[in-house]
């Protein structure tokens, strides 16, 4: 990875008694699309806030491309920011609102001109030019805000939850612009939001927070395929979570056992993890392999045998509500491309489950 652009160092921040953010460390590459992930009060949008120059920390630094601007006001950290609701200015045409932090700038006119037309090329939109805020839609609007910020090339781009005021279908459309705007100019971004599946589809890395600190941080694959703890995989798409007993480990292997029966096999990535330990065992719904034969088995996983409790058809999957006999668990669910001659299986029907060894993760619990 390339140096860091963005350096935290033990960075924190309390109101009263509550600790928005305990003391973090955090650093981002440059060129790097880093998301803040996380629920509500988790302390994401503090962390932006404090790297925004919008609060002031209790303790801790930020640097800035090697200088420290801790302390420094909002304007003196080479950043831009893009926010839900826009703000843009009414008053002023398309070009105009971006032509503003130019001329904050006293950028010469005509660069002024050149610059505004490259950031609305860069958006797609050039167009536009001479249009009010009013007069676009929603996703132009997000667009202009973007092309604004990025109009004086800041060294950072901080963005809190731009896609938030849309709906679905532009939401999928402006990620992928975001995307190639961002390989297009290479600039460092920092994004804030609670949609998973933004983060997935955006980042580079995810940085998953919980009750003010960082639960876990890495690739989107990490994440999802490697979580570290109950929290990622349950927060970080959907999984079946089973209680379990460790029996035995080979390397990155583990034997578990459901309510002393022996069930299979499970990738292990914490060290910690031994013979007789309770862990959490992760399925998830798609690595779930769904048999009419109760004793079919994946090789070198795992098997259980269920009751089909509900069949759901969402469009292009189907999922399957099962409730294993082998524990007490909550039903899992298994899930599977739609086939359009319909599924073949029956609620109250009793069917058989598998999964490889390198689909089911333990988890210490």
């Amino acid at each position: 990875m390339s140096a860091s652009n963005l350096q935290i160092t033990g960075l924190s921040k309390r109101y009263g008694d509550f600790v928005a953010l305990a003391p973090t460390d955090l650093d981002v590459a440059q060129g790097e699309f880093l998301t803040l992930l996380g629920p509500s009060g988790s302390g994401k949008t503090t962390l932006l806030s404090l790297i925004a120059g919008l609060a002031q920390p209790d303790a801790g630094q930020i640097h800035i491309d090697g200088v420290d601007v801790t302390w420094g006001a909002p304007y003196e950290r080479d950043i831009g920011m893009v926010f839900q609701n826009y703000a843009l200015f009414p008053h002023m045409t398309v070009a105009q609102n971006i032509a503003f932090p130019l001329q904050m700038r006293k950028t010469d006119a005509k660069a002024a001109r050149d610059k505004v037309m490259q950031a609305l090329e860069m958006v797609h939109l050039p167009h536009v030019a001479q249009r009010y805020p009013r007069e676009l839609s929603g996703g132009q609007q997000q667009r202009i805000a973007l092309a604004r910020c990025m109009v004086y090339r800041p060294s950072i781009i901080l963005m809190d939850e731009p896609l938030g005021a849309l709906d679905k279908k532009l939401r999928d459309h402006m990620q992928l612009e975001i995307k190639r705007i961002h390989r297009d100019l290479g600039t460092t971004i920092v994004y804030v939001t609670h949609d998973q599946e933004e983060a997935m589809t955006m980042s580079d890395r995810i940085c998953l927070m919980n009750a003010g600190s960082i639960a876990q941080l890495g690739t989107p694959a990490d994440l999802y395929f490697r979580p570290k703890s109950v929290f990622v995989a349950d927060f970080l798409g959907e999984s079946n979570l089973l209680d379990a007993v460790v029996t035995g480990r080979t390397g990155d292997q583990v034997q578990i056992s459901l309510q002393g029966v022996e069930q299979g096999r499970a990738m292990v990535y914490d060290p910690v993890i031994a013979d007789g330990k309770p862990v959490k065992l992760m399925l998830r719904p798609q690595n779930l392999k769904v048999h009419e034969d109760v004793g079919s088995r994946a090789d070198g996983g795992g098997t259980l045998s269920a009751k089909l409790t509900d069949i759901m058809v969402t469009g292009s999957m189907t999922r399957l509500y099962l409730q294993p006999h082998e524990t007490a668990a909550a039903p899992l669910v298994a899930a599977f491309p739609t086939n359009r001659l319909g599924s073949q299986y029956e609620v109250g029907q009793t069917l058989g489950l598998s999964w490889l060894a390198a689909d089911a993760v333990a988890i210490a619990d």
